[in-house]
């Protein structure tokens, strides 16, 4: 865990419920805490949410070479494995917040990659259940946000 991103943030949870406190208003208070809080949760899903990309390519990695060679990523397999090491930095930082803005971006830069190879494979379709990129550009904003909250 980044220490100084931890005190950090138990020193903005501090602030807020002080500044509430002192103006009598206990449920502006808890409302600024849930938020935090939420950020926090919506950090660790993000990076839990990588690992299983992750660990598909990883049993599949020919597969995966076969796919972003379609996409136009070459030489594919040191796409793949570029892509797994950043999955796997975007996935630590946020679960264990390590740098986790920085995860976030990396996160981000992964899912507009993996936005870019679904329209370049499946023609420009918005719609997940028609092989668009909704997902991917949905997910790499989630990432964007997280970057800078």
């Amino acid at each position: 865990m980044n220490t100084v991103w931890y005190l950090k943030r138990q020193a903005e949870k501090a602030t807020i419920f002080l500044a509430a406190k002192e103006n009598g208003d206990a449920s502006a208070s808890k409302g600024a805490e849930m938020h935090i809080d939420l950020v926090e949760w919506l950090r660790l899903l993000c990076g839990i949410w990588f690992l299983p990309h992750l660990i598909g390519k990883g049993l599949h990695y020919e597969k995966a070479a076969g796919t972003f060679e379609n996409a136009g990523f070459r030489p594919a397999k040191l796409f793949v494995g570029i892509t797994m090491v950043m999955e796997a930095a975007a996935a630590i930082g946020l679960v264990f917040s390590i740098y986790p803005r920085m995860a976030a971006a990396v996160g981000a830069v992964v899912m507009l990659g993996a936005a870019y190879a679904v329209v370049k494979i499946n023609g420009p379709n918005w719609r997940w259940q028609k092989m668009g990129p909704e997902y991917p550009i949905f997910w790499a904003l989630i990432c964007l946000l997280l970057a800078i909250v």
